[in-house]
């Protein structure tokens, strides 16, 4: 048996001499073996700073040249980048009105059958013109009244009757 010193870690153990005849016995553990095969490098994360391994390959594949060290890092950030403007889909803030009546203390429920199942309630706009956005102009219909009211005008005034002594008078 020879002694050699790890290309890695610079400890000392025990070869065959076959085994450096054919070239072996470099590494003293697989460990140092497969430290020795990476060819990226270790590079600090973008939004806490630590330090994470990157192979070449990813860090060739970046466009912005930011990196991240797991998926809970890269999301906020990238999030950010597709918020209101920045979107693709924006639509000039003309269909914000859903998240507008959500942040209201108005309760969730059709204002005509009185359905409190969130999966069917939607909203309406009261003068039925979408751009006008402001919460004196909104109220939650379920989908079946919200379809009475579009196509029946009994069921519209009913609707108006409704809307005005429930959202109109208390002025939210």
């Amino acid at each position: 048996m020879v002694d050699v010193n790890c290309g890695i870690c610079k400890s000392v153990f025990y070869v065959k001499p076959s085994w450096l005849k054919k070239g072996k016995g470099k590494y003293c553990s697989i460990v140092c073996s497969a430290q020795n095969r990476k060819t990226g490098k270790m590079i600090s994360c973008f939004i806490c700073g630590k330090e994470a391994y990157k192979p070449l390959k990813e860090l060739d594949k970046s466009q912005n040249g930011k990196f991240f060290c797991s998926k809970k890092c890269s999301t906020p950030w990238r999030n950010s980048l597709f918020t209101g403007e920045k979107h693709p889909n924006w639509k000039h803030g003309e269909f914000s009105y859903k998240e507008t009546i959500k942040r209201s203390k108005i309760s969730q429920i059709c204002i005509l059958c009185g359905t409190k199942n969130k999966k069917v309630i939607i909203v309406h706009h009261a003068d039925k013109n979408r751009k006008n956005n402001k919460l004196s102009n909104l109220a939650w219909l379920c989908r079946n009244c919200h379809f009475l009211v579009h196509h029946y005008e009994k069921e519209n005034r009913k609707f108006l009757r409704q809307f005005s002594v429930k959202y109109a008078d208390s002025k939210v």
